[in-house]
């Protein structure tokens, strides 16, 4: 999952990936499509069964028009879902100028001459500026045996990287509510922050956020098991 030229590094989107992504899900799409008018035969009538109103409709319309229609809204949902799933595996791209991460339809770009540090810290990628400002902290996909090719891509093109992780990791603290040591602006954010664990896709987004908030504050926040952990910049 990681390629390498002389100009850029990108690591996440492979071929392969795609080949099996938009390859094998359309044709699974496919292939339940054209037995799906039969499934439904079977199927409708059974109360324990959800759907019972489709599968009805497609059991009696016993034509080959059916089949032609499944196999296309299969065919078409096959392809929905290798979009939506490689639109979630986050794609680095590294180059001499640029370290660009890339997930859900959203771009954070760092520049090479801010980042001071680059680091694993667990699934994260960090990068950190000359006064500990995490500039990035994006999760990965790659298999434990495939990280070595994050620490690679970013010293082929003269990141500093650190092999120990993250130089600052023993000043963070667990953040409790109100505690005496945050401002009362970075305990109303963290409060924030912690509420927004359990709210999906919109807690993700608002985590960001916050993360920025504090960051902005003066503050570095990390995740751990829906904890909380901070230290100032």
């Amino acid at each position: 999952m990681a390629s390498t030229t002389a100009d850029h590094t990108v690591i996440g989107h492979s071929a392969a990936d795609k080949t099996l992504l938009f390859g094998g899900l359309p044709l699974l799409g496919a292939v339940l499509g054209y037995f799906l008018p039969r499934i439904a035969d079977w199927a409708a009538g059974l109360d324990w069964v959800p759907f019972q109103g489709p599968l009805r409709l497609i059991a009696k319309a016993d034509s080959w028009w059916v089949v032609v229609v499944c196999v296309v809204v299969g065919l078409a949902a096959g392809v929905l879902l290798a979009a939506m799933a490689l639109d979630d595996v986050l794609k680095v791209t590294i180059s001499n100028e640029t370290v660009e991460f890339e997930k859900n339809q959203q771009t954070v770009t760092v520049p090479r001459a801010k980042v001071a540090v680059a680091f694993l810290d667990g699934k994260e990628i960090v990068l950190q500026d000359a006064t500990s400002r995490e500039l990035a902290r994006e999760k990965h996909d790659l298999f434990a045996s495939e990280t070595p090719k994050i620490a690679a891509g970013f010293r082929a093109h003269g990141y500093p990287w650190s092999d120990s992780g993250d130089p600052h990791a023993a000043r963070f603290r667990r953040w409790v509510e109100d505690d005496p040591d945050l401002s009362p602006a970075a305990n109303a954010l963290l409060k924030a922050r912690a509420k927004a664990f359990d709210q999906g896709d919109k807690g993700k987004a608002d985590l960001r956020e916050f993360r920025t908030e504090l960051a902005n504050l003066g503050y570095t926040v990390k995740d751990k098991d829906k904890k909380q952990y901070w230290r100032a910049t």
